[in-house]
């Protein structure tokens, strides 16, 4: 059994298409669900689906003696950032090399980088008066949205869409898309028979 860990900061709606996904899965499981926000919609959804949920301060984030051996406690092979803000230290990309999974709200390289997230890309979309938009899920390295890209999914915008329209099509692409590309990433890298 794969066990990967889901990393978020807000509410959580992939985080939750991620647990569905997976939760009857024989080959993958999400083992352990953490957030830096005591506001997070995680620990619903862990007590929900009885995955355990962790809260950590910045200082334990950047701290490789407080964060590796907690993810070695669950076993993790894979981290998946759903809707995390933080960049992610040097120490776990090196531990987790390729490993890492992250999901940005446009067609990367187009609106990413520090600060573009959420309601900003779209934002950042209508204002360049794109004919589309979209999703990419993509491997983490030490720049933000940077990494290799393994998916991207587009969908049509037109004049009259609003951030909110465009935010809305987009994370339906998302919801969609994220836990296939995960895992179908996962099984070529594991050499699952």
């Amino acid at each position: 059994m794969i066990h990967i860990a889901i990393f978020a900061s807000g509410g959580g709606s992939n985080a939750k298409a991620i647990i569905r996904y997976f939760e009857n899965n024989t080959y993958i499981k999400v083992a352990v669900l953490l957030t830096n926000n005591p506001e997070s919609g995680l620990f619903q959804m862990g007590t929900e689906y009885h995955i355990p949920c962790v809260l950590f301060k910045r200082d334990q984030f950047r701290d490789q003696e407080y964060m590796l051996p907690l993810l070695q406690s669950y076993s993790i092979r894979y981290i998946v950032l759903a809707g995390f803000l933080w960049l992610i230290p040097h120490y776990m990309i090196t531990h987790f090399k390729d490993k890492i999974f992250n999901i940005h709200p446009s067609l990367l390289p187009d609106f990413g980088g520090k600060g573009m997230y959420g309601r900003h890309v779209h934002e950042a979309v209508k204002n360049a008066h794109k004919k589309e938009s979209g999703c990419t899920i993509h491997l983490v390295n030490e720049e933000y949205d940077r990494g290799k890209i393994l998916l991207q999914k587009s969908v049509t915008l037109t004049d009259e869409m609003s951030p909110e329209d465009i935010a809305k099509a987009v994370l339906g692409l998302e919801h969609t898309n994220y836990a296939p590309a995960i895992e179908s990433y996962i099984n070529k890298d594991s050499n699952k028979p």
